[in-house]
């Protein structure tokens, strides 16, 4: 009997700590490794550095909606109202020149190494 609730034990612990561990992961698989702010009609920051593979999350603050949208296609976030994000990951170097499709006069850029 005592050796059935140790064993109940610790599979109970084994799972606890299985779905512990899948939170985690999933949890750092959504995380943006950079935050771009659309505020004042402005990407904020204007010019970022970062890793190829490297992720950036868009967030709109802005009553109006905006986009961000790379000159060359390489990313888009699609239409964004107040309040809403979108993470784009940058998949190679260069230089990347972005721009908001509703208001073509905000403009920014990405330089990934």
């Amino acid at each position: 009997m005592f050796i059935k609730k140790i064993m109940s034990f610790v599979g109970v612990i084994m799972i606890v700590l299985g779905f512990a561990g899948s939170a985690n992961a999933a949890g750092h698989a959504k995380k943006a490794d950079h935050i771009v702010e659309i505020k004042g009609m402005a990407f904020s920051p204007k010019n970022i550095t970062v890793k190829a593979g490297d992720t950036i999350k868009f967030i709109n603050m802005d009553a109006a909606p905006h986009t961000a949208t790379a000159k060359d296609g390489s990313f888009k976030t699609g239409r964004l109202k107040k309040g809403e994000s979108a993470m784009v990951k940058i998949t190679t170097a260069g230089n990347f020149s972005y721009f908001c499709k509703i208001h073509p006069s905000m403009k920014a850029s990405v330089s990934a190494k």
